[in-house]
């Protein structure tokens, strides 16, 4: 067979590709990589001059589609949202509590089993899915959770004893942990189909895809905007709440688990019209069915050959790259850098206070002396920072850097965690106990515009090629282990009941946020602006992380040659 000349069209390798389990040679891949790492040069250079606004007009199907997905995370962010917050509501507390200094209180023992193994079965749900997925399909494994959602949901409704309640809450954690998987890998796997940067999808388990798919001008974005859609479901059912509390039947809190029946159904809905990933039609060498799912998401016909040709080839870049990978591998001297750096951001995530401050603003609203209505209107107002904090994330994640972004943000929160502390020290002064609502406002808003995104990018981002899968993996897991942990400690800290720390609480997480700005300010680079070729080379050659940001790789100066050389090809051709 003829060899394949670098210089041709990739169009024209779609010929010659046919013989390992993506129907390609060694031999071809590495000619085909010749072309590739040509077109990479070249696309990577024309990303940095494309807009985010220019490549969603460009690829309008990808974007509703993403947007399809990004209301797969609504519903997983509202159903968290409205287990986690339901302590609030008097009603479910006499229902399923016990009385307490003339008031209700969950046992302490529930209320972490409540909190805690919805997020120990969402990191299940997450992981198992990615597995499961990679054999029937990302577009079943959906309706597997929407099943699962559904069984979940009439659990809790219909529940009349605190453990019935449970097991409802914990089926519905493997429900969201099916969401969580299937949102973020549509987004990466949508827009991934429409770009010729070569891609190397990183997993949980095979197939926890994100912004390492999308172009470079929609990296922070895509991220940033699944934080946006991880904002909303919290609002909306913090809405619905505030109408129902006041119930003195078990509707007060009924209501907000039966309104996830129609979130849930404009999910089933569309998920008739849903195409299923080219990329893991692929994997099964389905190539007509993947052809007729690009084709959906808006790839023309003359640019079809090329698509395909160039995610052949991916694929098995992929599975050349990550045969023998283990867990260990993360922890030799050569990767520990990258591995911390890694799984770091999104570990602090769960270490400064975020799982404190959003599942107890209403009951410690309510615990100060704020009447149910009021303490629900609060929320309303938390959420709608959080939102708007989400909002503001998408414009400062790229103008000002993952590292100073996740630096600051840091510093922000250690004061605002402080403050609160303090005035948490005066329980019987009104003033001090409106501070501390006031602060852990604040602490929402600011959270939300920097942490809650940068450190999903930075999560993305920089992972080593070969590592992405394990790295990641290692990640999540360690962040919902954290997470989980304080879900089941933190009844204990801050109940009337228990030690009764209230707002005194925030003194603890803000004593670790001091140990994590010292991480960040030491060992966190800034990849903002950085192709992952870049990356490697800046970690390959250990470039200390202060001077991530300034320094000029030999990739970029082959990609500004590459687009020089197109540039004069087109002149001279013009001519």
């Amino acid at each position: 067979m003829a060899a394949i000349d670098p210089e041709s069209n990739p169009a024209d390798a779609k010929v010659s590709l046919q013989k390992d389990e993506h129907g390609v040679t060694a031999h071809q891949i590495e000619k085909l990589s010749e072309v590739n790492d040509h077109l990479g040069h070249l696309v990577g250079q024309e990303d940095h001059q494309l807009s985010p606004l220019q490549a969603i007009k460009k690829y309008p199907w990808q974007a509703l589609w993403c947007l399809y997905a990004a209301w797969i995370i609504v519903l997983a962010s509202f159903e968290g949202v409205a287990g986690g917050n339901v302590i609030g509501i008097p009603q479910f507390r006499q229902d399923f509590g016990s009385k307490y200094a003339g008031d209700y209180v969950l046992d302490g023992k529930w209320q972490s089993a409540i909190n805690g193994g919805p997020n120990a079965s969402i990191a299940i749900g997450t992981l198992i899915s990615a597995y499961i997925s990679d054999v029937i399909g990302r577009k079943w494994m959906l309706m597997i959770g929407c099943l699962l959602g559904y069984a979940g949901i009439t659990l809790e409704i219909v529940a009349n004893d605190i453990a019935v309640f449970f097991a409802g809450k914990f089926i519905n954690g493997f429900a969201i942990g099916v969401y969580l998987n299937v949102g973020v890998t549509l987004v990466g796997e949508v827009w991934s189909s429409t770009f010729l940067i070569p891609l190397i999808k990183f997993t949980l388990g095979t197939n926890f895809v994100c912004d390492k798919l999308a172009p470079l001008a929609l990296r922070g974005v895509m991220t940033a905007v699944l934080a946006v859609s991880y904002s909303i479901g919290p609002l909306l059912a913090t809405i619905i709440m505030n109408f129902t509390s006041d119930t003195t039947t078990r509707w007060a809190y009924r209501a907000i688990f039966a309104s996830q029946y129609g979130f849930l159904g404009l999910v089933t809905i569309f998920w008739f019209f849903m195409p299923e990933s080219p990329w893991w039609l692929m994997t099964k060498d389905r190539e007509d069915k993947a052809e007729r799912s690009l084709r959906t998401l808006g790839v023309s016909e003359e640019e079809m050959p090329k698509r395909l040709a160039i995610m052949k080839v991916t694929l098995a870049k992929i599975s050349q790259e990550s045969e023998g990978v283990t867990y260990l591998e993360c922890f030799r001297a050569s990767n520990l850098r990258r591995t911390v750096i890694t799984i770091a951001p999104l570990t602090i995530q769960a270490l400064c206070g975020i799982g404190f401050i959003g599942s107890y603003f209403t009951y410690y609203a309510q615990l100060a002396g704020y009447s149910t209505s009021a303490s629900f209107h609060l929320t309303i107002i938390q959420q709608i920072l959080s939102l708007t904090g989400s909002c503001t994330s998408v414009f400062l994640i790229d103008r000002v850097g993952r590292r100073d972004l996740t630096l600051w943000a840091l510093i922000g929160l250690t004061v605002l965690l402080m403050i609160a502390g303090g005035l948490g020290t005066q329980t019987e002064n009104e003033a001090a106990i409106k501070g501390v609502i006031a602060f852990e406002l604040l602490y929402t808003l600011w959270y939300n515009a920097s942490i809650a995104a940068s450190a999903y990018t930075l999560l993305a981002e920089t992972a080593t090629t070969r590592l992405r899968a394990k790295s990641i993996a290692l990640g999540v897991a360690l962040q919902n282990s954290v997470f989980t942990m304080w879900a089941f400690v933190l009844p204990y800290i801050f109940n009337p009941d228990q030690a009764n720390l209230g707002a005194k609480t925030a003194f603890i997480f803000g004593g670790v946020s001091v140990l994590c700005i010292v991480y960040i300010w030491l060992y966190q680079p800034e990849t903002a602006g950085r192709s992952f070729e870049e990356l490697d080379e800046l970690f390959m050659k250990r470039i200390p992380a202060r001077k991530f940001k300034t320094y000029k790789t030999e990739t970029e100066r082959q990609s500004e040659r590459a687009m020089e050389a197109e540039q004069i090809l087109s002149v001279v051709n013009k001519e």
